[in-house]
């Protein structure tokens, strides 16, 4: 999912598109595709909306970096559930694997976390992570039971383990975004959340931790990591 606007990021993501930005001094999207091929990703679909071009042009036919790129266009930002479902009409065939273009996760959790999902047998399956950590309303906690998810966005202040932004989609749960329930933006985790109440078994998925650029400073913070006190 790369058609986002990135406004916490504003004024730098009036210019750029957040994928495009780096973290430790590459794109992340480009990292992010190298790590999906390393996963043993074929294919993907990248869903593009503003400043597409950009992305375009950065992640081109995918063979620079060992995958096949298709692309879908997301005009409006009517949420990630909407995003998903878009790059399902444009050809992607459940089970799916739906990451944010806009996120790094710890070298190798992207092919583990597909790798439990397949095994799992589940539905579907949502990855949860210890750093960062919970901070509602932005990133909610994810309530994870014996395995299986049972609350997608859980606001409960005990609970340490955050949803990530790294999903699996099965046929059961990939049906429930077209047509979306309710009103605009539509989001993934209501479709889960659909899921779950409904019985089906949705994989909770343990990572280690993702980087993410939200703020300006987090251009500094990310590409020099003197200006944090880390050497």
């Amino acid at each position: 999912m790369a058609a986002g606007e990135g406004r916490r990021l504003r004024p730098v993501t009036e210019a750029y598109a957040k994928p495009v930005l780096p973290i430790d001094g590459r794109p992340v999207l480009a990292t992010l595709l190298r790590e999906l091929a390393g996963g043993g990703v074929e294919r993907a679909t990248i869903v593009v909306g503003h400043l597409a071009e950009q992305v375009r042009r950065l992640a081109g036919d995918g063979s620079a970096f060992g995958l096949e790129v298709r692309y879908a266009e997301q005009p409006e930002a009517l949420g990630s559930a909407d995003a998903v479902a878009r790059g399902l009409r444009a050809g992607a065939r459940p089970p799916v694997l739906v990451v944010a273009a806009d996120t790094l996760f710890t070298a190798g959790d992207v092919g583990r976390f597909a790798e439990a999902f397949l095994s799992s047998g589940a539905a579907g399956a949502i990855a949860g992570r210890r750093d960062p950590p919970p901070a509602p309303p932005h990133r909610f906690g994810l309530r994870v039971e014996d395995g299986l998810v049972r609350r997608v966005l859980d606001d409960d202040p005990a609970n340490g383990l955050a949803g990530a932004p790294l999903w699996a989609l099965g046929e059961p749960v990939a049906r429930r975004l077209d047509p979306l329930p309710g009103r605009p933006p539509y989001e993934l985790a209501a479709a889960f959340q659909l899921a779950v109440d409904a019985g089906e078994a949705v994989a909770g998925v343990e990572i280690g931790k993702t980087r993410d650029l939200t703020r300006p400073v987090d251009l500094v913070v990310e590409n020099f990591s003197y200006a944090s006190g880390v050497v």
